[in-house]
């Protein structure tokens, strides 16, 4: 190190020596420039564009910069004064490289690198553009700001507690505990990066979770950005599925007890819904005797081939499908016990690989087969297609005990076919004859209008006044109920089915069945599509609901010495017999219509007990009671109960206290 700086000293000693001698020279070829000037009036303009730093610390360079950058024009001019002007500016320029040299001799030696060629250092030298030192300072603190925020020890159990109050409102439960959160990682830069399993990928808040944990993890100092990746759950089928359904997370039942009310339009239609959310769906027609699918759906290929040994699904978009139709174009003629084993091969030989939701086309009834079909597939949940005439409600009831005889809750019911909407025209009537009599009769009245003008004016009133009549309520639509009211509110206090969805009377519905394009494929921003979708949504929650919340019902047991209801569970309390069978909504005691209470409260002994109660699906219990009558009571229902009985215990106790107290003073 000490030998290369001598070689370097000396080396900018001799350059400096170099340059006092060429600055000499340089002083008398500029007199000669003088005399030449004065004779030749010509005016010499040089530019430099050097850093002063490089004249400074490497002399021998400056000068090739200072040639290299200079910029020369001649112009012909007769001003003796300019070119004196100019002249004298190249002497002084030129002084000072002198002196700057001979300096330098003395200025501390700048190591450069090794190996770099003279092309390669004036490149290394070029001018860069000039940096004020307010704004490299502000650039100093922008990095020390991003850098001095060092990540904390603690820094995963930050974010997660940040995190744990995202509430699944499907789960009532936060994201970490239910184990949404993986693969949490920070980088150096400070970006962190999460995994967030769902429990599905069709999930209808998912949007809004990524949102949520962008701002938390955001909002911690030591982060600089969040990337949140959406993933799903494994599908785990139950051991006991068949070989082809070992991958299918969810069996959903679409179910009517009835032909004829648009069951298989509602399962073409929410499958394809279901996938339009970023589930992987697959629909299977069990109606062997009259399959349905094949004219609803027509398929990209109908090829059937084989994988192995099973069968390949038909596609369509990303759909899976599969039909009796598909296979065999002729009528299936064969017994019960026959039907129910060729549909345990096709579920069993049916490839369907890996999927969220399986949608069972159930063929209609409560027989044999939807019961056989109940049992062997392990359905997760139903969902039930009426009609609001009063015949399809019954079946409804079947439908519904059908399915809680095998444990399959009924988490939907839809509506087909509810009402029939049609633009609202105005039912007004106008005498036009007589009001243009009383037009012209007030005109008439005013002596500064004339006849001809007033009748003028009396037709442009009426033909104004028949436009308006006849654009009265136009574009408003009006629900027409030709099968009658229904019976949403019906199921929804007597059974505890929450979700509940009408259906228009739409011809291009049934176009669409017939045409092999699902409803919602051609029309995705229709209202009848936005109900499809709707009722996606509600199955995608309610499935969640049923697969993987760890909420328990409420369990209801009767204590014979106190002669009181006991309710455990999360909602805890006593209710008396007598209150519990005054509050039955069944039709034999509520009105349905109307609402209004048939049955008389005081005819309800205090002395009536329960004989049994059972639970109802996912959402409700039976109660047979003393009496002889059967009554169905939702969850909701009972928590309801509890808690007004609660809160007039409390005021109860709150007014003793109060009277203590009076007693006292």
């Amino acid at each position: 190190m000490k030998t290369n700086s001598a070689r370097g000293g000396q080396h900018h000693y001799h350059v400096g020596a170099s340059l006092a001698w060429t600055g000499v020279l340089m002083e008398a070829l500029l007199s000669l420039v003088m005399v030449l000037l004065l004779c030749f009036p010509l005016c010499f303009e040089i530019d430099f564009h050097c850093p002063h730093d490089v004249i400074w610390r490497e002399p021998k360079l400056s000068f090739v910069i200072i040639f290299a950058s200079s910029r020369s024009s001649f112009n012909v001019e007769s001003r003796p004064y300019t070119v004196m002007l100019i002249t004298t500016m190249m002497k002084a320029i030129l002084t000072a490289a002198v002196l700057c040299g001979a300096v330098s001799a003395f200025a501390p030696v700048v190591q450069q690198p090794r190996g770099l060629s003279a092309a390669n250092q004036l490149q290394q030298y070029q001018v860069q553009p000039i940096v004020s030192r307010r704004a490299a300072s502000d650039d100093e603190n922008n990095n020390d700001d991003v850098t001095s925020a060092k990540v904390p020890s603690d820094w995963q159990s930050q974010i997660l507690s940040g995190l744990s109050v995202i509430i699944d409102p499907d789960l009532d439960a936060d994201i970490v505990s239910l184990g949404f959160v993986q693969n949490l990682q920070i980088d150096d830069s400070g970006v962190v990066s999460i995994d967030l399993c769902l429990t599905t990928p069709a999930c209808p808040i998912k949007d809004l979770f990524v949102q949520q944990c962008q701002d938390i993890i955001n909002g911690l100092e030591f982060t600089r950005g969040a990337q949140v990746t959406l993933t799903a759950q494994q599908n785990e089928a139950p051991t006991a599925a068949p070989l082809g359904m070992s991958q299918i997370g969810a069996v959903i039942a679409v179910s009517s007890c009835k032909g004829g009310v648009g069951k298989s339009t509602t399962a073409v239609n929410l499958a394809f819904a279901l996938e339009g959310m970023g589930a992987k769906v697959g629909i299977f027609d069990a109606d062997v005797y009259g399959p349905s699918l094949p004219t609803m759906v027509a398929v990209e290929d109908d090829n059937v081939r084989f994988v192995g040994r099973q069968i390949a699904p038909l596609k369509r978009g990303g759909v899976s499908l599969m039909s009796f139709g598909y296979v065999n174009e002729g009528s299936a003629v064969m017994r019960g016990p026959m039907v129910t084993q060729l549909l345990d091969q096709f579920l069993s030989l049916t490839n369907w690989g890996p999927l969220d939701y399986l949608i069972l086309d159930m063929p209609p009834g409560t027989g044999d087969i939807q019961l056989t079909l109940s049992q062997r597939l392990n359905i997760t949940a139903a969902v039930i297609v009426t009609t609001p005439q009063e015949l399809s409600f019954v079946d409804v009831e079947r439908g519904v005990e059908m399915f809680d005889t095998v444990n399959v809750p009924c988490i939907a019911v839809v509506e087909n076919m509810a009402y029939f909407e049609k633009e609202k025209s105005a039912n007004v009537e106008v005498d036009y004859e007589t009001l243009r009599d009383k037009f012209l009769q007030v005109l008439k009245e005013r002596d500064d209008i004339a006849d001809e003008a007033a009748a003028d004016v009396v037709n442009s009133l009426i033909d104004t006044v028949q436009e308006n009549v006849q654009n009265a309520g136009k574009g408003e639509m009006e629900e027409i109920r030709i099968f009658g009211q229904g019976h949403k509110r019906r199921l929804s206090e007597q059974w505890g089915i929450e979700h509940t969805f009408s259906v228009p009377l739409v011809s291009t519905i049934a176009k669409n069945g017939d045409s092999g394009t699902p409803f919602i494929l051609d029309n995705p921003s229709s209202p009848q599509a936005e109900t499809y979708k709707e009722l996606a949504k509600t199955v995608a929650r309610e499935t969640s609901k049923v697969l993987f919340s760890k909420t328990s019902r409420p369990n209801l047991s009767y204590l014979s010495e106190a002669h009181v209801i006991q309710v455990d569970g999360m909602d805890q309390g006593t209710l008396a017999p007598a209150e519990l069978r005054r509050e039955c909504r069944c039709a034999a005691c509520v009105e349905e219509l109307t609402g209004k209470q048939i049955l008389n409260p005081e005819s309800i002994p205090e002395s009536i007990r329960p004989m049994s109660m059972s639970p109802t699906g996912n959402y409700a219990v039976s109660v047979d009671w003393s009496d002889g009558h059967k009554s169905l009571y939702p969850y909701r229902q009972i928590r309801s109960m509890l808690a007004s009985k609660n809160t007039n215990d409390e005021v109860l106790d709150g007014n003793m206290e109060k009277e203590k107290e009076t007693v006292q003073l």
